[in-house]
């Protein structure tokens, strides 16, 4: 497995500085850097809902997609992107995975 992949295993609640919120899985590091990104005034705010997720076919689907589309953040994170869900194979495993853990 190609070490840059990161693998998913808990739900965090992201609130953006207009008060938009959203759901988005992750992992202790994008944690720590959307713990960054509040502290750089770049998010309102972040928190988890959800730890040690199960790594069903669903998380697989969703965290492939995202590791082969975006970057993630350095540790001085400078930006904030909020991953497109697009419609089809990539947002039916989101919404599935947030219906396995009770948040959808």
């Amino acid at each position: 497995m190609n070490e840059k992949f990161e693998q998913f295993d808990l739900i965090q609640e992201i609130t953006l500085n207009d008060g938009q919120r959203y759901l988005e899985l992750g992992n202790i590091m994008m944690n720590g850097r959307a713990e960054r990104a509040a502290l750089n005034g770049l998010i309102k705010q972040v928190r988890i809902l959800q730890l040690n997720i199960p790594h069903s076919t669903s998380v697989r689907a969703y965290e492939t997609y995202v590791n082969e589309h975006y970057q993630f953040p350095p540790v001085d994170v400078t930006t904030w992107d909020v991953w497109a869900k697009p419609e089809g194979p990539v947002r039916n495993a989101y919404e599935q995975i947030l219906r396995e853990n009770h948040l959808g």
